[in-house]
């Protein structure tokens, strides 16, 4: 396998497995055949603060056979939200840059509940967090969750004119920040794919819950080095 992570800066800190890679110009997607939709998603949040607009541009990711590969169709009527996982508004320093995270294979179906409030919320608190002078660099990964003993429901048809998308259960995010002195800090989180009026810390969990929950190993060249993970440091995060 290539050593990915001499090749991207996004993957400094490891690269989990997936059944394809899809390299975009400021974020790498690990996408799953069998979900159709992507395993996990990971970026450094842009500190940018350009005024490009937001694309709105969503179209299916051609780089996946399309016996794998959402459509739009698998949208339409489902009730469900196409969901960002690389969230538009971190990538936005150049027009082809936001365009990129409106490929299907970087959405997820989404409960409008929690697409639009806690999960929006959340990525605000990156950029708010990623915005501090002592902030060197944020990194995030994020992705669905399914609970196999719970019922998987599904979207879209398997048909000439898409596929069946089964809805998560619930969505991680990961975020890893670098300050000035060389400090990691770390904040795990997962969210149930539906509404929620509770704070962002009453979905803090220990990094190693998601990656038994995701099946997949995150930040894995860090395995040893000491990081700050306690609850008392979502705080930081406003």
């Amino acid at each position: 396998m290539l050593e990915i992570p001499s090749l991207r800066r996004e993957t400094r800190y490891g690269v989990p497995a997936a059944d394809l890679l899809l390299f975009n110009r400021h974020y790498v997607l690990g996408y799953s055949y069998y979900f159709r939709q992507a395993k996990w998603a990971l970026e450094i949040v842009d500190p940018n603060k350009s005024t490009i607009g937001r694309a709105d541009n969503f179209r299916p990711d051609y780089r996946i056979a399309d016996m794998f590969r959402a459509d739009l169709v698998d949208y339409v009527g489902s009730g469900y939200d196409r969901g960002h996982l690389i969230a538009s508004a971190n990538q936005i320093e150049t027009e082809i840059q936001n365009s990129e995270t409106f490929l299907l294979s970087n959405m997820s179906p989404q409960k409008p509940t929690l697409n639009r409030i806690i999960w929006k919320k959340l990525e605000e608190a990156v950029r708010e967090l990623d915005a501090k002078k002592d902030i060197l660099e944020t990194y995030v990964i994020c992705g669905p969750i399914f609970y196999f003993d719970v019922e998987v429901k599904m979207i879209g048809a398997e048909d000439d004119n898409g596929v069946s998308l089964p809805i998560p259960h619930a969505f991680f995010k990961s975020i890893l920040t670098e300050d000035n002195r060389g400090t990691l800090n770390m904040w795990s989180f997962v969210i149930p794919n539906d509404g929620s009026n509770l704070p962002l810390e009453e979905f803090l969990v220990p990094t190693t819950k998601v990656e038994k929950l995701s099946g997949i190993f995150l930040w894995e060249r860090l395995v040893g080095t000491k990081i700050k993970h306690e609850k008392e440091l979502v705080r930081k995060m406003w």
